[in-house]
């Protein structure tokens, strides 16, 4: 069966940021094709902690990771660096999908699985080398909804929050990472597991 068959009814809001491009697709992927998304990737992912160290100590990544690619480059981050392994059929589908509202190959995709609301992604922005200038991120979200916080990197004022649901998709690109940094930030409120992929192009 066709995970993409069914018609899909998404808002698309584009924010209107200075130095920024981003747009976000409100359940891109419908609920029933987001729910087997999220069981597939809960279990079948091979799922890696690694430890960063910041200010001179080593602490456990507070998210799992896994990285896909359809090359062999690795991708280093934070002092890590990680392997890819070969895109599953079910990546190949949902970079497919992505790819028809942007015109872009990605290579490589980050996995994130923050299993609580301990679990977060501190203030960073995706400008590694690797990725080139101006980078193209394209962030689907499967499971609970987290909120995602950006602020300006010289204006401290310009600030945004948006709340990424079960099945939708974020897309960052022109100078969004040069001038802007964003986070996930941790929640005292109980939260069910939230599976990110974050898509990029690395050659």
């Amino acid at each position: 069966m066709d995970l993409f068959s069914s018609e899909i009814e998404t808002s698309i809001k584009n924010y209107q940021l200075k130095d920024a491009a981003i747009n976000y697709y409100d359940s891109f992927f419908s609920e029933k094709e987001a729910n087997s998304f999220y069981s597939h990737f809960s279990n079948e992912t091979d799922w890696q902690e690694d430890t960063i160290t910041v200010f001179g100590k080593t602490y456990k990544q507070p998210r799992l990771t896994a990285l896909y690619a359809l090359n062999k480059k690795p991708y280093s981050y934070s002092g890590i660096t990680m392997h890819p392994k070969p895109f599953t059929q079910e990546l190949i589908k949902i970079k497919s999908k992505i790819e028809t509202v942007i015109d872009v190959n990605f290579t490589t995709v980050l996995l994130n699985l923050y299993r609580d609301g301990n679990d977060s992604n501190g203030w960073h922005s995706d400008d590694e080398k690797e990725l080139g200038k101006n980078p193209i991120i394209a962030s689907v979200s499967f499971g609970a909804t987290r909120q995602f916080k950006l602020q300006h990197k010289k204006d401290k004022a310009l600030k945004e929050k948006i709340a990424l649901t079960h099945g939708s998709l974020l897309i960052m690109s022109g100078t969004t990472q040069h001038y802007w940094k964003h986070q996930i930030p941790k929640t005292r409120k109980v939260v069910n597991p939230r599976i990110n992929l974050t898509f990029r192009i690395i050659k």
